[in-house]
């Protein structure tokens, strides 16, 4: 094994980089991507520097992986902490119209919006019946909507 290793340094490190972004992709992670970046970087350096010994190797692949999401970590936030997360189905609907498929029950009932049926928590106190006008106020419970009778 070491000796295709001496052989073929390049290409066990682009592998590597290979192997690492799919699992990033797979995940979604987006810490993955120094890593994968570091072992590329390392392949390069490889191929320009062809006597460098595997533990040097590993050596500027740790590194490389440490500074790179450090560096990311600083520098490379989200634009809006905190924002709109565009997968967040919920989240999404926020000021969406729809209506009450049945009379709420105190404050607790179920409305349909933008296609789907979804649990949700009145915002008031206004009576609802089965068809009330509704708009979106937030999330209540994870997936379900706070909203309130449109008039």
């Amino acid at each position: 094994m070491l000796d295709f290793y001496l052989a073929h340094a390049f290409w066990v490190w682009i592998a590597v980089a290979a192997a690492i972004l799919a699992v990033e992709v797979s995940t979604g992670s987006g810490w993955l991507l120094w890593p994968s970046a570091s072992a590329a970087v390392t392949g390069f350096v490889l191929l320009a520097v062809p006597g460098l010994s595997a533990p040097m190797a590993l050596a500027l692949f740790a590194g490389l992986t440490i500074v790179s999401t450090l560096l990311a970590q600083r520098f490379w936030r989200p634009s809006e902490p905190g924002g709109l997360d565009i997968n967040d189905n919920a989240a999404r609907l926020i000021g969406h119209h729809g209506y009450a498929t049945a009379p709420f029950e105190g404050t607790q009932g179920r409305v349909f919006i933008d296609g789907k049926e979804w649990a949700a928590e009145l915002d008031g106190e206004a009576a609802t019946g089965a068809g009330t006008p509704v708009v979106v106020t937030g999330i209540s419970g994870g997936s379900g909507l706070r909203v309130r009778v449109v008039h």
